[in-house]
């Protein structure tokens, strides 16, 4: 079987078996075995079943992934979405479109502690829509600037699907957290734009809030001081190299605990439930990793990284148009596939022709995870948009509508980073 033909069995098996309602873990798990079987027997396709899961699951790196579900679970149960919300509405809410702005900065601030695209996006529905609705937004600007905002939460660190392109790619996941802060800020900056462009053509969607007192803006800053410190100790230490980001994972959850204890959020039961949670969690993240490794397996084994890059090479492929290309196969991806079963799927196919094409690591792993953004928010099953459309009940061709622009501004922010790739490179090379 050559490469070409075991990649169309390969997906095409896939395809059919998510349409069929088949949880993806155990898709990719089957569709995986079975294809290493067909390639290279019976025996060593056992073995292989045998010993992925448990060399793979036991990778110290690893472990970093649930201490950060732990800190977000703990970050989560303390209250802070709230005081964040407010702290930016004091500032920016009585401007127009100022609640929509104090959305997608809070929904950045809750990132920096969360790591989840799906969390943000629905922590910030119960918190930011009341507000803006009883302000009179339009309904399709406050759920669009909730499903944008969301998309922040896997890429300003700490994020669990850096994680997981670091540990398997073997790159640097410190130094992806730090690579991830510039292209956060511009996309927080975009966002903001959009929504000052959309107001200005239709100021009705918009309207002014509020304006909030001094002094009650700045009690709400300095409530959420203890989190600000802890993300600043967090990344801090892992810039200057104090700790590794398994060690730094251990530490920002243990600061989440105290933060939510001292502000008396937590009992024993609020505990166990943080800890429940984060054990589901990461046990449903490792069961898709496991099924991703399998399906990966099987496509190494059928030539399919090498296929890739003698065809390129053979038809002379400008470098540059490959990444384009793969931007574009992720954009379709990512409107029928969630952000980690994307990544895990195509970064070990794509990861080794990037890479011999000369194109650094740590910035592919930034634009992979800026294009994934981009998916949960792409019509017309964007992740994000099913969230918040299902927690909202905005009419879903209302909600395809007003979030148009802020795609747009994906793919402005996408282009940039594409072309001027030290907005990602900057801090990582001045790291320790």
């Amino acid at each position: 079987m050559s490469a070409w033909t075991a990649a169309l069995y390969g997906f095409g098996s896939l395809a059919i078996l998510l349409l069929a309602g088949v949880p993806i873990a155990f898709a990719m798990i089957l569709v995986g075995v079975t294809g290493i079987i067909y390639v290279i027997g019976v025996d060593p396709a056992l073995a292989l079943l045998g010993q992925i899961p448990v060399s793979h699951t036991m990778s110290y790196e690893l472990s970093v992934v649930p201490m950060f579900i732990l800190m977000g679970n703990f970050v989560a149960r303390s209250g802070i979405a709230n005081d964040l919300y407010d702290a930016c509405n004091g500032i920016v809410g009585h401007r127009r479109g100022g609640l929509a702005i104090a959305t997608i900065v809070a929904c950045g601030g809750f990132a920096a502690v969360c790591g989840s695209a799906i969390a943000t996006a629905a922590t910030f529905s119960r918190i930011a829509h009341p507000p803006m609705m009883r302000y009179g937004y339009h309904e399709g600007l406050a759920a669009a600037a909730i499903c944008a905002g969301g998309t922040l939460g896997i890429l300003i660190p700490p994020s669990v699907i850096m994680v997981i392109y670091g540990v398997m790619t073997g790159t640097d996941v410190a130094k992806l957290f730090i690579a991830g802060l510039l292209p956060g800020v511009l996309a927080i900056a975009l966002y903001a734009l959009t929504i000052q462009v959309i107001v200005w053509r239709n100021p009705r969607a918009g309207p002014r809030g509020e304006r909030v007192p001094l002094g009650q803006a700045l009690a709400a800053f300095r409530h959420v001081w203890p989190v600000v410190v802890l993300f600043a100790l967090v990344m801090g230490g892992l810039y200057f190299g104090a700790f590794t980001a398994t060690e730094g994972g251990a530490i920002g959850a243990a600061g989440a605990f105290f933060f939510a204890l001292w502000r008396g959020r937590l009992s024993w039961r609020a505990i166990l439930a943080c800890a429940i949670e984060t054990a589901r969690t990461t046990g449903s993240l490792f069961a898709i990793l496991i099924g991703a490794l399998l399906f990966s397996q099987f496509m190494n084994f059928s030539g399919l990284p090498n296929a890739l890059k003698d065809a390129v090479t053979a038809f002379g492929i400008e470098p540059m148009l490959v990444i384009f290309m793969i931007l574009a196969l992720y954009i379709v991806l990512g409107t029928f596939f969630e952000e980690l079963s994307m990544i895990l799927l195509t970064v070990p196919i794509f990861f080794p022709l990037v890479v011999s094409l000369g194109f650094d690591p740590i910035w592919f792993g930034i634009v992979t995870v800026m294009v994934v953004e981009l998916g949960l928010i792409s019509p017309p099953v964007g992740m994000n948009l099913f969230v918040v459309q299902n927690m909202l009940k905005t009419p879903i061709v209302t909600l395809w509508r007003w979030i148009t622009p802020f795609v747009v501004a994906d793919c402005v922010r996408l282009a940039i980073v594409v072309l001027l790739p030290q907005i990602v490179l900057f801090l990582p090379g001045l790291m320790k």
